[in-house]
């Protein structure tokens, strides 16, 4: 494992020279700053609205790296004051799926500091967030030992078809799409890298009906006090060394946990999933996105009888999606 970190490291170095440098304000970044690392592309729409949720939430920086965006994101985030700004045009599928780029950047950057790795779409949920900032949960964890903290992707949809209400520029999706399945979830332990595989929810209710150990994984460690030794494996779903992996009490407790509600069901993605299916650039050459295209075209709505409408994180808590552990 050791040597497989090493080759990741200098993968992500060797994908580096992909990146162009369109704004770089990291001189600006002090020792104990929280930062964002993201990719991203033509997600214009999307922006404004996840800067305002994480600069409230505590992070003082965002380093992201623009994927060939056609919509006005790229010059959008190279005006923001706290955003340093890279592009590619380069294959996402050939840097593993922006990974690659982004261990480079949190290797260079990230090491010493709380890193918060999410997409566009993903919003963190913790314990006490509503009365806590970011900085009390690391801070908290700074102090138990504790170098990662996990978080479940929970699948956000509307009440009935995703086209049916447009969700704005700037506005927050979760308040159209306020619902998720409240179970239906299943958890197993990878052998090799020790962390829990969590599958489930919507997407594997209705697109892998019939292959459910095909269904995406849920299962993120978004939060991580970096040093430059690490890596980023699959996405943000594990790490190298193993030991960071291991965000769950193997001794029957629970330690405390998160959420990343995952609003990428709206009115905007039947025309995104179509656009990804032709463009083959994620993973397994885009099958999930022909899944979801085809589906949809069919259902057009994720909502059952059996939906829950999200509320806070306590209603997360009871149904054992997310702990506090021994936070409080």
């Amino acid at each position: 494992m050791r040597w497989a970190r090493k080759r990741l490291r200098m993968r992500a170095r060797r994908k580096s020279l992909q990146l162009r440098r369109v704004a770089d304000r990291t001189a600006q970044l002090r020792a104990d700053d929280i930062l964002l690392f993201s990719t991203q592309r033509n997600e214009m729409a999307r922006l404004p609205y996840f800067l305002e949720y994480y600069r409230d939430m505590g992070v003082s920086h965002f380093l992201i790296v623009d994927n060939g965006s056609t919509d006005g994101a790229a010059d959008y985030l190279a005006e923001q004051d706290d955003v340093s700004l890279w592009q590619t045009s380069a294959s996402y599928k050939q840097a593993r799926f922006g990974v690659d780029w982004l261990n480079h950047l949190q290797s260079r950057y990230g090491h010493g500091h709380w890193c918060l790795t999410v997409d566009s779409d993903e919003f963190l949920v913790y314990p006490f967030c509503d009365t806590r900032p970011l900085r009390a949960l690391t801070d908290w964890l700074d102090t138990c030992s504790i170098r990662a903290f996990s978080a479940m992707l929970l699948d956000m949809y509307p009440k009935g078809r995703l086209d049916a209400e447009p969700c704005l520029p700037g506005q927050n999706p979760i308040d159209i799409a306020c619902w998720f399945d409240s179970g239906n979830y299943t958890m197993s332990r990878n052998p090799v890298y020790k962390n829990l595989w969590i599958q489930g929810g919507p997407r594997a209710r209705l697109f892998f009906a019939d292959a459910p150990e095909r269904a995406p994984a849920l299962n993120k460690i978004p939060l991580v006090k970096w040093d430059r030794r690490y890596a980023y494996v699959s996405s943000t779903h594990m790490l190298l060394p193993r030991g960071l992996n291991l965000v769950y009490d193997q001794r029957g407790g629970e330690k405390a946990s998160g959420v990343l509600l995952h609003a990428k069901f709206v009115d905007s993605f039947a025309a995104k999933a179509a656009e990804e299916a032709r463009r083959r650039e994620h993973y397994a050459d885009a099958k999930e996105y022909g899944a979801y295209a085809d589906g949809l075209a069919d259902e057009g709505q994720l909502w059952c009888k059996w939906s829950e409408k999200y509320i806070n994180w306590r209603q997360l808590e009871i149904l054992g999606l997310m702990s506090k552990g021994n936070w409080a």
